[in-house]
Formats: structure tokens, C-alpha cells, sequence
């Protein structure tokens, strides 16, 4: 029995080096299994990395661009402010310049007014003095009774509207 125990023996160690092939082969697998997952996985990472770099890039561009219509937005309506006083101001202006000459005309009428009865008056205190010659030195009236006195008219003041201070003036509403 003394041949078949080293035969035995180094048939047990053979086994055994076979069944240590064996679980590094199944090992290597494994791993290989598990690097070809990995690999896959890091791939889909990668492609997800460039889509979300493309997505990030378009997104900057659009924020870049949306920033830029918000400054020219913004240039616009500082401008459309100052054309809104500008155009304010003129108006303030125009409707004082006319005040101005609404109050002008007013004074011209109320002097030619006060110069039309100053020129009846005359008138009247002249056809007086000419009745009261007459009448001094016998002469017939040269005017008889169908004499119509001028009516006196209106003065035109009076049809033309005041207009009052708070009218005409911008309202912001």
C-alpha cells in the first residue's frame, strides 16, 4: 500500500490544484463579468456627462441670451422714461406758453373794451356838446327822432371759456 499513497497524495494535490484553477477561472469571470458592468456603466455615465455639458452649454447660451434682451429691454425703457419726461415737459411748457397767451388776449380785449367805452362816452359827451350848440344858437337838429343809437355789444371776453389751472395738465395714470 506504501506505491498507492504517493500516488493518492499527489493525486490530491493535483485535485486540488484543479479545483484552485477552477475558482480563479471562476474569479477571473467574475471580475471580467464585473469590469464589462463597470465599463458599460462608466460608458452611460460618460454619455449622460456630454449630454448634460451640451444641455449646461445651450442653457448659458440661452441664459446669455435672455440677458442680453433683458440689458437692451432695459436700455429701451430708460430711453421710452426720458422721452416720457421730455414729452412731459413740453407739454407743461406748451400749456403755460398757452396761458400765457390766453391771458394776453384777455387783457388785450378787456383794453380794447375799456377803449370802446372811453370812445362812447366821447362820442356821447361830443353829440352833447353838439346838441347843447345847437340848441345855444337856434339851429335845427340835424338829427331827428329816427336816430338809433348803437346797441352795445357783448364783449367777446365774456364767450371765451377760462380755462382753469388744473385742466390740460398730464395725468399719469
Amino acid at each position: 500500500m506504501a506505491p498507492s499513497v504517493p500516488r493518492t497524495r499527489a493525486a490530491a494535490v493535483l485535485r486540488m490544484k484543479q479545483i484552485a484553477l477552477n475558482n480563479q477561472d471562476r474569479t477571473i469571470r467574475r471580475l471580467r463579468a464585473q469590469l464589462a458592468t463597470e465599463r458599460r456603466e462608466l460608458a452611460a455615465t460618460k454619455k449622460e456627462l456630454e449630454e448634460t455639458r451640451v444641455a449646461l452649454e445651450a442653457s448659458h447660451k440661452a441664459i446669455a441670451g435672455l440677458t442680453e434682451i433683458g440689458l437692451s429691454m432695459s436700455k429701451k425703457i430708460e430711453r421710452m422714461k426720458v422721452k416720457k419726461q421730455q414729452v412731459r415737459a413740453n407739454h407743461v411748457e406748451c400749456h403755460q406758453k398757452f396761458q400765457a397767451r390766453i391771458h394776453e388776449a384777455e387783457d388785450s380785449m378787456q383794453a380794447q373794451h375799456l377803449l370802446i367805452e372811453a370812445l362812447v362816452d366821447e362820442k356821447d359827451s361830443l353829440l352833447q356838446t353838439i346838441q347843447g350848440l345847437q340848441e345855444a344858437n337856434n339851429a335845427p337838429a340835424p338829427f331827428d327822432g329816427d336816430w338809433e343809437e348803437e346797441s352795445e355789444e357783448e364783449p367777446e371776453e365774456e364767450e371765451i371759456e377760462d380755462i382753469p389751472l388744473g385742466e390740460g395738465e398730464i395725468d399719469d395714470e
